[in-house]
This record gives structure tokens, C-alpha cells and sequence, in this order.
């Protein structure tokens, strides 16, 4: 994820319930498909962090000696200090990256879509 150049806050802030009522009109699907998109990001985070971390993995089972990786560290920290997937769905959804559909949508709906 290019999650270096964003300028998502870490921490949470307090947003209005119109902010959210755009798209669909309806609160709790908004919701659950920026939870779903969180997931989705979640995932990917934890399975780029995995990839990265396997380079550190010991080739030895040794249990005496356990070794301290500086660039083992540096990694952890950066991907600690990463704004929580949810304000990432957020901050996506806002920006109108993320566009909702309904599984059932007529042509009608889905070109009522506003696009950026």
C-alpha cells in the first residue's frame, strides 16, 4: 500500500452523519461497506508486513540464543505508527475512492453514482 505520501490522521476525529448519508442515503450500509473495505485493508497490511518480516526469519532453530534485529525494529515501528485501516476506509470513502453498490443495483442506480 502507498500509505507513505497520505495525509491520513492517526488519530480519530469527529465527523458528521451527512458526511456518510451521500452515496447511498442510508447510514448502515455506509458503514458496513467502509467496514468492509477496512478488512480489506487490514489484511493487506498485516499480509505485506508477514512478506517482509519472513527476510528476518533465522534459517537455525536455536532457542539459547534469540538475536536483536535493528532493521527487525525499525519495520515494526513504521507499520505501529500506520493510521488504523478504519480511518484509512474512511479517509477513502471521503475522498471518493471508495463507490458503493448494491449487488441488486439497476443500470439507473449505478449511474446515479457521482464519480470525482
Amino acid at each position: 500500500m502507498e500509505l507513505k505520501k497520505s495525509t491520513i490522521p492517526t488519530n480519530t476525529t469527529t465527523r458528521t452523519l451527512d458526511q456518510f448519508n451521500a452515496q447511498t442515503g442510508n447510514i448502515y450500509e455506509t458503514v458496513l461497506a467502509i467496514s468492509k473495505r477496512a478488512n480489506i485493508i487490514n489484511t493487506e497490511l498485516k499480509q505485506e508486513l508477514s512478506r517482509k518480516l519472513n527476510e528476518f526469519v533465522p534459517f537455525t532453530d536455536n532457542l539459547e540464543e534469540t538475536f536483536e534485529n535493528r532493521e527487525q525494529i525499525e519495520l515494526s515501528r513504521y507499520y505501529e505508527r500506520l493510521p488504523k485501516s478504519t480511518l484509512i476506509a474512511i479517509e477513502e470513502y471521503l475522498d471518493g475512492d471508495l463507490i458503493i453498490t448494491r449487488k441488486n443495483a439497476t443500470a439507473e442506480e449505478i449511474a446515479a453514482i457521482p464519480s470525482k
